[in-house]
């Protein structure tokens, strides 16, 4: 049995598919998690406190961070949306999660951005943390603006960061790009872990991606968070090569890191059709 290393942790957006395995994953962790959402948390652990909660609502937010040990920031829009859902859930609400953090003495933030932020990087460049943004969506815009505001509070606060450009995490692999892009939900466990349990971090920028045969970056500048994935694609790859078309090779959204997004239009044109 796990000893737990911290008294409590917190967890936004522990409603959503990741935060619901996360609450799994980091159970052991704590004596108390924190699981916070804007809708209704289901199954509450014994060492589960559920606080319902706007990330827009600064007073809220701050309220929200006190007296916790660590943040696992996973709340926000999970998908590119109009601008005014982005700019609040997003933009706002993450300024709001690293203020309540340095106002109430919060040292580390573990932070869920995206491969979306350097979405327009294409697969050969084979990139690393020092690569520049390149975001392929006003979602990918916000994970950049993140990371930077991630930055500013490790240089001047001193509050730590690990931004973790997630990939593709889904119970399995379904197309064949996750067939290199794919985390899996117990790597996904593991690299959190690592980064709320690494002896110092800064602001560190780490791919979520699992040990899959195709690799498309280079993660070498996180291997202090100690992460090692230990799941990888190739028992999927198989079936799906038999029962999918083949991918355009010259399709800018097989080219690009971004896959899909980048071929999105702006989400306000849709909304005002």
């Amino acid at each position: 049995m796990t000893t737990p290393c911290f008294e409590t942790l917190l967890l936004t957006g522990s409603a959503g598919r990741l935060g619901t395995e996360l609450r799994r994953g980091l159970a052991p962790l704590a004596k108390k998690l924190r699981v916070s959402d804007r809708t209704e948390i289901k199954n509450l652990l014994p060492n589960e406190e559920a606080v319902i909660c706007e990330l827009s609502d600064q007073h809220a937010v701050e309220k929200l961070t006190k007296g916790v040990d660590a943040i696992i920031h996973f709340g926000g829009a999970p998908l590119e949306r109009p601008w005014q859902d982005i700019l609040d859930s997003n933009i706002r609400g993450s300024y709001h999660v690293y203020e309540g953090a340095r106002k109430n003495g919060v040292k580390r933030v573990v932070y869920a951005s995206s491969v979306h932020a350097i979405g327009y990087h294409s697969r050969e460049d084979h990139i690393d943390a020092h690569a520049p943004h390149r975001p392929d969506s006003l979602y990918g815009l916000s994970k950049c603006f993140v990371e930077d505001l991630g930055q500013l509070y490790w240089d001047k606060f001193g509050v730590e960061s690990v931004c973790l450009r997630i990939f593709s995490s889904f119970p399995k692999p379904i197309d064949h790009r996750m067939l290199w892009s794919w985390l899996s939900f117990d790597d996904c466990i593991r690299l959190v872990i690592a980064s709320l349990t690494a002896q110092r971090v800064a602001h560190t920028i780490a791919f979520g991606i699992s040990d899959n045969a195709v690799k498309t970056v280079d993660n070498r500048l996180s291997q202090h968070l100690g992460f090692y994935p230990q799941d990888n694609t190739e028992q999927f790859r198989a079936a799906l090569e038999s029962s999918l078309t083949p991918p355009d090779p010259k399709s800018l959204s097989v080219q690009a890191l971004g896959g899909w997004f980048v071929d999105l239009g702006h989400p306000d044109d849709q909304k005002d059709k």
